[in-house]
């Protein structure tokens, strides 16, 4: 049996989630002979931890606690009842975990999985890798900051996943770096990575105006609390950062050309997110009516995409055949298409859900799963 110690850090939605998942799934990983051993929770100001992170984990009655307890918006230290664990705040809490990578990183082994959405965690990656552990990532951030982080994460290439910082779910890292291994250059990485842009961009063909399928997006849940952060581009940006970095190129957010949805007069330096949404969004009704016409007129359709090639990235609405993978897309799906020499004229087309908690926690539990090969050498 592989026992795979973790440390989780950020329990959002999608921390959650993961540690549902987990306690859900233990019959199947043991069918598959392994256990995941959770040793250590954080989320932004503290971490529960096990009070013998070497022999044992948090029982999943108490990760099912926990769980419940962040959800209801407790902290951590409301669950120190429960026992065989102890609470620590930060900043001495990422102390403990670097504590728990010394101990356990070239021993048992560990694994630290960020489902945090900070560049706070940079340090503790850095650290948890010096000291031989693995990392995988739901968190983009870390991979998007310096090139030499990106470096240092990934300079032990077989102890970090990071499949679902890009498509949720879809096997898009792990789809490149195949083709990338068997000699075969990519060209260029085409895609619609953003599941909120995807269904506005969707919704707009039917005639709607921007404003109204912006709030009802909201009301879905589909977009983040300011529908700016998912207008503005970057996430999509992050997401072709990653991928241009895995293809060797050594570029930052500067080099990427990122085309913003609301001008900057409707910026949040300049109204709220309430001013916005009541006044400021009906501003780019006429404007993109106008796009969405001109491109139905020539038989395509306006999709909001990232271009990834020899000469860098561009982020932002473009238009693209209406019968094409990008054109055909509905709702909150990603698509992903791959070019290189074996895939130029007939490209490799990934597509599905690339949104969503559940789907995101499911993609960072197959990404710890794949790490087990790793473990079954350690004591």
């Amino acid at each position: 049996m592989s026992v795979l110690p973790v440390v989780l850090l950020g329990c959002g939605g999608v921390g959650r989630h993961l540690l549902r998942h987990i306690v859900s799934c233990r019959p199947l990983h043991a069918n598959q002979g392994v256990s995941i051993r959770v040793v250590g929770v954080a989320d932004s100001s503290s971490l529960l931890v096990a009070d013998d992170v070497r022999a044992s984990g948090l029982d999943d009655a108490l990760l099912n606690d926990l769980c419940s307890a962040k959800s209801a918006g407790s902290p951590l230290s409301s669950l120190l009842a429960r026992g065989h664990c102890q609470v620590f705040n930060k900043p001495e809490a990422m102390g403990k975990v670097i504590d728990a990578a010394t101990m356990l990183g070239r021993t048992t082994g560990l694994v630290i999985v960020d489902c945090s959405a900070t560049y706070d965690t940079v340090g503790v990656l850095k650290d948890a890798v010096n000291h031989g552990c693995c990392v995988v990532l739901a968190n983009k951030k870390p991979l998007t900051c310096a090139y030499e982080d990106f470096k240092k994460l990934t300079s032990h290439f077989r102890q970090i996943r990071f499949e679902s910082t890009v498509g949720a779910g879809l096997p898009v890292i792990a789809s490149v770096t195949r083709i990338i291994a068997s000699g075969d250059p990519v060209s260029r990485i085409v895609g619609s990575l953003s599941g909120t842009l995807g269904y506005v961009m969707s919704e707009l063909e039917d005639g709607k105006k921007i404003s109204e399928v912006v709030k009802t997006a909201k009301a879905l849940g589909y977009t983040e609390p300011d529908p700016r952060d998912d207008l503005s581009g970057m996430d999509v940006a992050r997401k072709a950062l990653i991928l241009a970095r895995l293809l060797g190129q050594q570029i930052s957010m500067e080099n990427i050309n990122v085309e913003s949805l609301y001008p900057s007069e409707l910026g949040p330096e300049v109204m709220s997110t309430t001013d916005f949404l009541e006044s400021g969004l009906a501003k780019l009704d006429e404007t993109i009516e106008e796009r969405v016409k001109a491109a139905s007129l020539r038989g395509n359709v306006l999709r909001y995409v990232c271009v990834i090639g020899s000469t860098g990235c561009q982020v932002g609405l473009q238009e693209v055949p209406k019968d094409s993978a990008l054109g055909r897309l509905r709702g909150s799906d990603n698509v992903v298409e791959i070019y290189s020499r074996c895939y130029e004229s007939s490209p490799l087309v990934i597509q599905g859900a690339g949104a969503g908690n559940d789907t995101t926690a499911a993609g960072v539990l197959a990404d710890i799963i794949d790490l087990q090969d790793l473990f079954q050498t350690r004591a």
